[in-house]
């Protein structure tokens, strides 16, 4: 099977969830002896042709012109590409995210899936903010031109249902698999006393100012805490920095306590997992987030969100915890139980270790994801 997968993230040159989700998947598709091609715009002139553990990717040139001058060279670039890849070796599967599939045609040899990671309507609603009217046609335009849509969570199928119409095709629910052997059981005895490690984009949607709030309301009880934070950074629309924002809103008593290392490639984030006496994502909203199970599966107590799929990650006192992302209260005091229930906390994280195994499996994932373009291809077939 030949799948080719079309986005603009990818961990050989920056960070994301999607890049994350592409990249495990496509060399585990490799090694299964399938064909993966990573088909995005770069950033460069001239096209980048790269090899990723057999997963193929072309890095098309950045566009000439801006806004909708673009999307009309992007979208012929990207079609112009696909045509000479399918004539070399014909395509099975197209895949997008929510917003990229406008640029194919509403015919095409291959099936067409959109995978739902959270788009512009989904975070709209999740950060309270206006749809932009382009954005949201775009996305609007890519829905009705997709074969077939999967969803990686529950929650993200049933809010995007409520701004976008699948046209009635069903929706496949297929989480994300995660990397066993990258994310192995963590050396217990690395991690360090009272030491928060939290990885993700610094910025408001993300928990960190509320976890910054919370340190201030733990560090007279835990004066040895100390947080890491590990994630790029955010800017505001103006172009000042997330960071130094938050830099700006804390005494410089409690930033002693901080420390913002930028970001890390993927194959580096176990190593600092496994320093964490917890591992902390307050995060307002998540499709799936892969942060958590990633931390749950080496073994790791956890701190999630209540909100978005949380629930269907963790069961709270079980599994791992659940806070209230929106307030520093509730984030220092879970934090504060994890530290005073050490013992208790063991067996939480032993629970969520099994738990992540058997939900984020990468070989019945891999199967899931394989048999459901099979059955794609034989209604592609038939019709």
């Amino acid at each position: 099977m030949h799948i080719c997968y079309i986005t603009y993230e990818y961990p050989l040159w920056g960070t994301g969830g999607i890049g994350s989700f592409v990249q495990t998947i496509g060399r585990a598709l490799v090694r299964k002896g399938h064909k993966v091609t990573v088909l995005g715009i770069g950033t460069k002139s001239q096209t980048e042709l790269l090899n990723d553990q057999g997963v193929e990717i072309c890095r098309l040139p950045a566009p000439r012109f801006f806004r909708k001058g673009s999307f009309a060279e992007n979208t012929w670039r990207l079609r112009k590409q696909l045509k000479e890849l399918h004539s070399q070796s014909p395509i099975d599967i197209v895949e997008t995210p929510e917003s990229l599939m406008f640029m194919l045609p509403l015919s095409s040899p291959y099936a067409k899936v959109i995978r739902m990671h959270g788009g512009h309507h989904f975070f709209a609603e999740s950060e309270n903010r206006e749809v932009d009217k382009w954005k949201g046609f775009l996305e609007k335009r890519s829905f009705s031109r997709a074969d077939a849509f999967v969803a990686v969570s529950h929650y993200v199928k049933n809010h995007t249902a409520k701004f976008l119409y699948t046209g009635g095709k069903p929706v496949e629910i297929i989480r994300y698999p995660i990397d066993a052997e990258l994310f192995a059981q963590a050396d217990l005895s690395k991690a360090l006393p009272y030491r928060l490690v939290f990885a993700g984009t610094v910025c408001e949607k993300k928990g960190i100012r509320q976890l910054l709030e919370a340190l201030g309301l733990l560090l007279p009880r835990f004066p040895e805490l100390q947080l890491d934070v590990y994630g790029r950074d955010w800017f505001f629309p103006d172009g000042r920095s997330y960071t130094e924002f938050l830099k700006s809103s804390f005494p410089a008593e409690l930033l002693k306590h901080v420390n913002f290392h930028g970001p890390v490639s993927l194959q580096q984030i176990p190593a600092k997992y496994e320093l964490a006496e917890l591992c902390v994502f307050p995060s307002h909203m998540e499709t799936q987030g892969l942060v958590a199970p990633e931390a749950m599966l080496m073994g790791k107590p956890v701190l999630f969100s209540q909100l978005g799929p949380g629930p269907e990650t963790i069961k709270h006192g079980v599994s791992g915890l659940l806070c209230d992302p929106h307030s520093a209260e509730d984030i220092a005091e879970k934090i504060k139980f994890a530290f005073e229930n050490k013992e208790e906390m063991q067996a939480i994280a032993l629970r969520g270790q099994k738990e992540a195994r058997l939900m984020f499996d990468m070989e019945q994932i891999l199967e899931h994801n394989l048999n459901y373009y099979s059955s794609l291809l034989k209604k592609k077939r038939i019709n």
